[in-house]
């Protein structure tokens, strides 16, 4: 009978540990994706990662309007 009980006292410091280990972690992706986004698109307000993909993305969405001036030296 003893080992019945040290089982169940072992299983809960398991889930009592496995708990601690999950709270620590706390690596959350979609704040760490929404962080990379650091650019956004004027006109649709879209949100872009770099000034190479804004860019690309402003000549194929928006060809009719003006590009920005934080784009202009940008190379694509």
């Amino acid at each position: 009978m003893a080992r019945g009980q040290q089982k169940i006292q072992s299983q809960q410091k398991n889930a009592k540990k496995q708990a601690g280990q999950k709270k620590k972690q706390g690596h959350d992706q979609k704040a760490a994706a929404k962080a990379a986004l650091m650019y956004t698109c004027t006109v649709c307000r879209t949100q872009m990662p770099d000034p190479k993909t804004f860019k690309q993305h402003f000549e194929s969405k928006h060809p009719k309007t003006p590009l920005p001036p934080e784009l202009a030296d940008v190379q694509a």
